[in-house]
């Protein structure tokens, strides 16, 4: 019987044994389940640091864009397209006086219809007494500015002299044809305050002060 019972004590004391051998070697594995959420929480650490780094240059991007659109603005405002609409000839009220001093000439005023703003960004306007050729108004280059602009009672100036020659030679017009352009399609036929005797004419530019546009061949 007592060897039984001693039997018997060594194989629990042998159980027992191997399973605390077992709780042992299954230790790490456990320490490893646990290490492993960890992980996941790590990257979203980072994660978090990098969306913050993400963050902190977006302020950057967009000052970048804003100053990119203030070039921009400043570029078209230093640009020819900057000036707005072009004057043409029937965008503009005329009237044409006989000045007498310093010499004889015409004195043509223009000015925008109501309503309208434009510029005159050709100086020099085409001016002609009927239709030949001879009847072509040379420029002679007084006066000039680039552009003009006319709204409300801005107003533009530019002297005709009908006839340049000595002598009785020349032909009678009572109108003289005006346009801002030698192309445009439209062209003013403006009523003289009396009959011109017209040979090799002149014609100033555009401006804004009367005493510079004086016809006079330079």
């Amino acid at each position: 019987m007592r060897s039984r019972l001693a039997a018997r004590l060594v194989l629990a004391a042998a159980a027992v044994t191997a399973l605390a051998a077992t709780t042992t070697a299954c230790d790490p594995d456990d320490v490893a389940d646990t290490g492993s959420p960890a992980a996941p929480s790590a990257v979203a650490s980072t994660g978090s640091g990098g969306s913050d780094s993400s963050s902190s240059d977006s302020p950057s991007t967009g000052s970048s864009s804003s100053r990119g659109s203030t070039v921009k603005t400043d570029s078209g405002d230093g640009g020819k397209s900057a000036y707005g609409q072009s004057c043409g000839t029937n965008d503009l009220d005329f009237t044409v006086t006989w000045e007498a001093q310093p010499i004889s000439y015409y004195l043509v005023t223009a000015k925008a219809k109501s309503g309208m703003t434009c510029y005159l960004d050709v100086n020099t306007p085409s001016v002609s007494f009927g239709s030949n050729a001879d009847g072509v108004a040379s420029p002679v280059g007084q006066g000039g500015e680039d552009p003009i602009k006319l709204s409300g009672s801005a107003v533009a100036y530019t002297g005709i002299n009908p006839k340049t020659t000595d002598g009785e030679g020349g032909t009678e017009f009572g109108n003289v044809i005006i346009a801002t352009t030698e192309d445009d399609p439209n062209p003013a036929e403006l009523e003289l305050p009396d009959m011109a005797t017209v040979d090799k004419p002149i014609v100033t530019n555009w401006s804004t002060k009367r005493n510079e546009t004086i016809p006079r061949i330079i």
